[in-house]
């Protein structure tokens, strides 16, 4: 059997009393862009750093091509690092910064000329060899941190939340960028970010990290339709959840009566639940039908309008049910309903049961 490319086995560390990565378990393939998403201190930068070997994990290893790159030093392991804070050198040019880790492989200089210039092409910032970083914007030091990550060919490409610090709009321009280079080159890239839109824009495959542990990895359409966790449901998306009781279970769907007595009938169960058993029921937004009439039964709930907030393209509605559980419902800009809805209507939510899920809860 061929040993996947890069193979994260049971990683642990703990700093003192506090448990930062648990049984980190994950095989990448090569070429794919894996992204590690979760909330802060839910342990992937540890697991990023312990993969750099600027961290040592308790236990576990990380195999490389069926190799253990634990006992390499990091800065002989080959892997390119981009980070939150550029840390370029100030007083270097663009090119001298790009060929800083040429240098240190004491490459010949003809061969740093040309892999200087292929990797800001690359990044497009041909010609800004002589430049100094300070004369460049944000989006422009970030690429040529990127750039002297790539220069020397790396098989894996690792990026601490390299956006963050930038605004919205250069964000997804380089967001676009780092796509591009990641298509044309088929370096592996382990991305670490917390913004589940970025996650999702980028990725091949996603691993959801909660308090040292992953959740769930898949791709972004698999996460967010088919969350294996509330954790997940909650964190990819938006989402409503009502309270309710399992009335009856069949197979692994379930009957829920929720809190005004209505039975939301078949819907799909994400663990084994019992009659009588607390459970949630999990609403997207845009699953969702806001209708001045009710749905089949077993599917809809009357509801109050709260609140209505325009956003160009879609209008988000916030709705209370009749015990106050606010649910959130998105409408499209062509949708009969866009623009005419005020504070106190009364209509009704609707929804299909494949598209919701219900959670028991312990």
């Amino acid at each position: 059997m061929i040993p996947p490319f890069l193979h994260i086995n049971g990683l642990r560390k703990t700093y003192g009393p506090v448990v930062a990565t648990e049984h980190v378990e994950l095989s990448i393939k090569e070429g794919e862009f894996m992204t590690f998403l979760g909330p802060s201190g839910s342990g992937k930068s540890t697991t990023l750093y312990i993969l750099a070997g600027f961290q040592d994990p308790d236990t576990g290893d990380i195999r490389l091509r069926g190799r253990s790159i634990l006992g390499v030093p990091s800065h002989k392991r080959n892997i390119g690092m981009v980070f939150q804070r550029y840390t370029l050198f100030p007083h270097l040019s663009v090119g001298e910064n790009v060929a800083f880790p040429l240098r240190v492989r004491r490459l010949p200089q003809a061969e740093i000329t040309r892999k200087v210039r292929r990797a800001l092409e690359l990044v497009r910032l041909g010609g800004f060899e002589e430049r100094k970083p300070a004369s460049l914007s944000g989006g422009q030091q970030q690429r040529v941190a990127l750039a002297r990550a790539l220069v020397y060919d790396p098989p894996v490409l690792l990026m601490d939340e390299p956006l963050s610090a930038l605004d919205k709009k250069l964000r997804e321009e380089i967001q676009y960028e780092i796509r591009r280079i990641h298509r044309e080159t088929g370096v592996t890239i382990l991305y670490v970010t917390h913004d589940q839109e970025e996650a999702l824009r980028l990725s091949d495959r996603i691993a959801i990290f909660n308090a040292g542990r992953i959740e769930q990895v898949g791709t972004g359409a698999e996460l967010y339709t088919s969350p294996a966790t509330h954790f997940v449901a909650d964190f990819i998306g938006d989402s409503s959840f009502l309270d309710g009781t399992i009335a009856a279970v069949e197979g692994r769907c379930a009957d829920l009566r929720l809190g005004d007595g209505t039975l939301a009938r078949r819907i799909p169960l994400h663990a084994p639940g019992r009659p009588g058993q607390r459970a949630e029921l999990m609403l997207r937004p845009e699953r969702i039908e806001l209708s001045p009439d009710p749905g089949p039964d077993g599917a809809s709930l009357p509801v109050l309008v709260q609140d209505v907030t325009f956003l160009g393209n879609i209008t988000d509605v916030v709705a209370l049910t009749a015990w106050n559980a606010p649910v959130t419902v998105r409408l499209g800009f062509m949708h009969p309903l866009s623009g005419r809805l005020t504070r106190g209507d009364r209509l009704w939510i609707r929804w299909a049961a494949e598209t919701v899920h219900a959670f028991p809860r312990d």
